[in-house]
Order: structure tokens, then sequence, then C-alpha cells
């Protein structure tokens, strides 16, 4: 399966320092000019991480082709996620959207496309043992990184493991 990434699931996974192992759960990894624009716009670790993802190779940079649909998506949703649903409803390829943004993520549904945010990325690498840290650990890491999470909501998402 291939995936698109918005900003903010890079940008934290990078933060995480998790991103590396986001790439064995994707056979190929899509990310759009105007996220590309937006991560470099800030020089952080983020940017760092993904600029080195880039020249390995390990990311794919992406434009999407459909002007029109861009533009209809952008009326309500940021650059970058009207251009990650538009590269992956175009990839032919089955794609699944990595946004975090809720908004965008209706509008990933309602266009029918799959989708999963930076916690279904974190879950699915704790499922197979590759977080470094427990539980605790990363919650307070996602709060130290200005990720929005509810701990209510994030217990109710590793529930298993609690």
């Amino acid at each position: 399966m291939t995936a698109v990434f918005n900003s903010s699931p890079i940008i934290f996974l990078s933060k995480l320092e998790l991103m590396e192992k986001v790439l064995s759960l994707f056979e190929l990894i899509y990310i759009p000019e105007s996220v590309i624009e937006e991560i470099l716009s800030k020089k952080d670790e983020s940017s760092k991480a993904l600029v080195q993802l880039l020249e390995s190779n390990k990311l794919v940079k992406i434009k999407g082709k459909n002007r029109r649909l861009f533009k209809a998506l952008n009326k309500t949703l940021g650059k970058g996620e009207s251009e990650v649903i538009v590269c992956a409803i175009e990839n032919e390829k089955e794609s699944i959207v990595i946004l975090d943004d809720y908004v965008a993520r209706k509008e990933a549904l309602k266009l029918g496309l799959k989708i999963k945010g930076t916690l279904g990325i974190i879950k699915r690498l704790y499922e197979l043992g590759e977080v470094p840290f427990d539980l605790k650990n990363l919650y307070k890491r996602l709060t130290h990184i200005n990720f929005r999470v509810k701990e209510k909501i994030f217990k109710e998402i590793f529930e298993e493991w609690y």
C-alpha cells in the first residue's frame, strides 16, 4: 500500500524520531510539493529529517495535477491537505492519506479515501514493538511537542495496552 502524507504527521513523527520506522509500513510514501514547502519553511529537526528522507529517496515528491479539484478543496482546507487528497485520488495504486486535521479527514472520507492519522501510525508501530518508550512517556512526549490530544482519547486508542 502507498501513503500520501500531510505535514503534521511528518513533523510529529520526526520529532518523536519515528519517521524512519514509518517507512517500513508502506511500499511507497508520497509527499506533495506543497507539504514539502510547508515543512521546509521552518528550519528545525523536522525539516532536516525531511531533507534527508528526500535525498535518500525514501520519500517520493509528487505534485497533484487536478488543479480544479485542488482549488475546490483549498476553499476549506490548507494547500497541503488539498494536495494530499488530490494526489491520493490521482495515484493509480491503492493509497491511504495520512492526515490529522478533522475537516480534511472528513473531506477525504467523503471522497472515498482511506485515512489514518499520526496516532494511528504510532499505534501500528506500537503493535509491532517499534516504539521505544512506554505509553505514559509517549503521551508526555506528544504533549511536549505540542501534539494536541486529550488523555482520555489517547487512552481509548491504546486501551488494549493500558
